[in-house]
């Protein structure tokens, strides 16, 4: 029974949209605009423990859109999923948060932002690959360099 209890333990409990926003400011004038639009994408990951063992970990991406100086359109999205992990080592967990789980919920946040931008009438951006282990390594870098600890749980 003992050897059970030190298995690690990593499992998916949930996956959901936690957050959803779409703003179309200056429609419909700006609809007749015949110039190409620019695009701006910020994304974000932030984790949280909910109790001893789970954790929720959370993408966000912000897609602002504009021609010229006026907002064409803009969508934010959080994407969220809630995950078992016990049993692992400090080091390895705060990788597995930082780096697996983003990686895992972000799928499913790519899919929202192109769904979202094709319903509202536009052509569905599409978010590019991330790597989740260099942002989550230069994450650990600026916290080093600030004097922080560098803990994400």
């Amino acid at each position: 029974m003992a050897d059970q209890e030190q298995t690690p333990v990593f499992q998916i409990q949930r996956m959901y949209l936690k957050d959803l926003s779409l703003e179309q400011p200056n429609s419909p004038q700006i609809l007749t605009e015949q110039q190409p639009p620019q695009v701006e994408i910020n994304l974000g990951v932030s984790a949280e423990t909910i109790t001893d063992g789970i954790y929720e970990v959370c993408v966000t991406a912000t897609v602002t859109t504009k021609i010229a100086d006026k907002t064409l359109f803009l969508v934010e999205a959080k994407q969220a999923g809630i995950f078992e992990i016990r049993n692992i080592p400090q080091d390895q967990l705060q990788a597995i948060i930082g780096i697996a789980c983003p990686g895992m919920v972000y799928p499913y946040l790519r899919a929202i932002i192109s769904d979202i931008c094709t319903r509202a009438g536009f052509p569905p951006v599409m978010l590019a690959e991330v790597n989740f282990q260099a942002m989550y390594e230069a994450q650990q870098q600026q916290l080093a360099a600030q004097g922080n600890g560098g803990d994400v749980a």
